[in-house]
């Protein structure tokens, strides 16, 4: 796994005002409903119709009007509110809403509206077409999405009545949607006089959608999608529009770190918002995997860290995966703010798409827009160190009883001909055959994958201490340098250190020492430097000879 390539690199009933009241009184002073203290949705319903009734004028209902229940609560008390929304001469109402609140014994309240302006059109007939609100609408989309070049563009036009923007008028609502030059899903809804051509509003109105995916490594996950039309694309809103493409196993072709073309990164879609079959063959299961690595990698550093998207500012990033052919690598690069995926080649890597990869990767992120340590020497190795430590904290966190949190980088991706278990051991990093145990004056000549090791080490002894033990299932054996005894103090707290010490002290060029002062730093402002976490930092340091 690199840091980077070539770059630092989702209909009630109707009550109307006089349609079913009498069945839904019938119903509501029925023995059944008034069986239970606790008015019942339909009680609740039944008595709102009748206030509806007996208080139209005040609603401001008129025969020309009509309603039907959007949402029902009643309250622990047996308070009920219910909320409608309304149609004039059958055309809903923007801003006709209202929530009518009821006693415990369903007596009227009062009522919350939206709007209080009386309905009056001379005729619902429009004057604008609905094909040219439409093509008003796309307008509006390009313009909003600052003259990028839109594929797939379409609007649908529904003739409304606009009560929110002052007198009410008749009008078009369109909806506008296409895809963005990278593929991305774009929408906007745009409100258009329907006597003038005015446009009176306009917003973005991407679609949320709820599915699951099954994936190569993590079993059945969760997923947050978006809708577009009857498509779903794997793009996450409630994540900064987190995205995941396929690199249609092509690569990019990069100069000097300057990017002549890329390798394409269309973004996966789906007809029932189910998405993978858990099995290769099925290219969108690796996108699963890489999905559902990106969300529980942002709701790590969200959640527990604070931190809104890998550079703070809640915008998100986007993944590739099968890149190339047979590609045995997975890495984060700058210049794209993007995460990618090879299908490895199966002998000795499958698809590096696990969930401590991904954590690893978006780490990397994290880390140029923090202390940016420089990716060669002892800072080199606390970068890769730095992305092994949240990405394992991210597997931890994540709680997948198909991929439990362990100490061991990688294991969901080798394949025998890779002839060891992980890609990395934390508690003993020499296991791997080529990472430093301990500090020395040559760690910084060794290859970054491997001189973090002194870091990783430090950082599985601060959480879990040394001696033989078992994790979760997994077994582990971790030395000391010095022949010490160190009693760990959790992996919450090795978090919350580290990525203290990353964002707060650590620099372009701190190194094992300065990294040592770093994380002391953080300690001492985590819990003062009397404490025994602070003092468990500098005995975990100076077990891995960082003195």
């Amino acid at each position: 796994m690199s840091r980077t390539r070539n770059t630092r690199a989702s209909r009630l009933a109707t009550a109307g005002v006089a349609a079913t009241t009498a069945t839904l009184l019938a119903a509501a002073l029925s023995p059944a409903a008034h069986a239970d203290a606790r008015p019942t949705r339909a009680a609740a319903i039944a008595n709102a119709a009748q206030a509806l009734v007996q208080h139209a004028a005040a609603l401001g209902l008129t025969p020309t009007e009509n309603t039907s229940v959007r949402d029902v609560i009643v309250d622990k008390n047996g308070t009920q509110h219910v909320r409608y929304d309304r149609t004039y001469r059958e055309l809903p109402v923007l801003g006709g809403d209202f929530v009518v609140h009821l006693t415990s014994d369903g007596a009227y309240r009062s009522a919350d509206r939206a709007t209080r302006a009386k309905i009056s059109l001379a005729t619902i007939v429009p004057d604008v077409s609905g094909p040219k609100a439409a093509d008003l609408a796309v307008n509006a989309l390009r313009a909003a999405n600052l003259g990028d070049a839109l594929k797939q563009v379409r609007a649908r036009p529904q003739l409304v009545v606009d009560a929110l923007h002052g007198t009410p008028k008749l009008a078009w609502r369109t909806n506008a949607v296409g895809k963005d030059s990278l593929g991305n899903p774009v929408a906007r809804t745009v409100l258009t006089n329907a006597r003038t051509g005015a446009q009176i509003d306009a917003w973005d109105s991407i679609e949320t959608a709820t599915g699951d995916g099954k994936a190569l490594y993590s079993g059945t996950v969760p997923l947050e999608t978006t809708q577009s039309g009857s498509t779903y694309n794997l793009t996450d809103p409630t994540r900064g529009n987190t995205y995941t493409g396929d690199a249609a196993n092509k690569t990019d072709l990069c100069i000097f770190g300057i990017c002549i073309s890329r390798a394409p990164s269309t973004v996966f879609t789906d007809a029932d918002n189910h998405w993978g079959t858990g099995a290769t063959a099925d290219r969108s299961s690796a996108a699963v995997d890489a999905q559902y690595g990106t969300n529980e990698t942002w709701d790590y550093y969200k959640n527990v860290h604070g931190r809104s998207g890998i550079a703070g500012d809640g915008k998100g990033s986007y993944n590739r995966v099968h890149y190339g052919n047979s590609y045995n690598n997975a890495f984060w690069d700058d210049s794209c703010f993007c995460m990618t995926y090879g299908d490895g080649d199966g002998t000795t890597f499958g698809p590096l798409v696990a969930l401590d990869v991904a954590g690893h990767e978006m780490t990397h992120g994290v880390t140029s827009k923090t202390a940016a340590l420089t990716y060669s020497g002892e800072s080199g190795g606390l970068n890769e160190a730095t992305s092994d430590i949240l990405g394992t904290l991210v597997e931890w966190y994540a709680n997948n009883s198909s991929d439990p949190g362990d100490y061991l980088i990688g294991e969901k991706i080798v394949r025998s001909g890779f002839g060891k278990a992980a890609l990395r051991f934390m508690d003993q990093p020499s296991k791997d055959g080529s990472s430093a145990d301990y500090w020395s004056s040559s760690v910084g000549n060794l290859d970054v994958h491997y001189s973090s090791g002194v870091a990783n080490h430090f950082a599985y002894l601060l959480a879990e201490g040394s001696g033989a033990k078992t994790v979760n299932g997994v077994s582990y054996n971790s030395p000391t340098y010095n022949g010490s005894t160190v009693t760990g103090i959790g992996r919450d707290k090795l978090g919350a250190i580290w990525y203290r010490a990353l964002t707060v002290y650590m620099t372009s060029s701190t190194n094992y020492a300065g990294a040592r002062t770093a994380t002391l730093n953080a300690a001492r402002d985590l819990y003062g430097a009397s404490s025994t976490e602070y003092s468990t930092v500098a005995a975990a340091w100076s077990a891995v000879n960082v003195n």
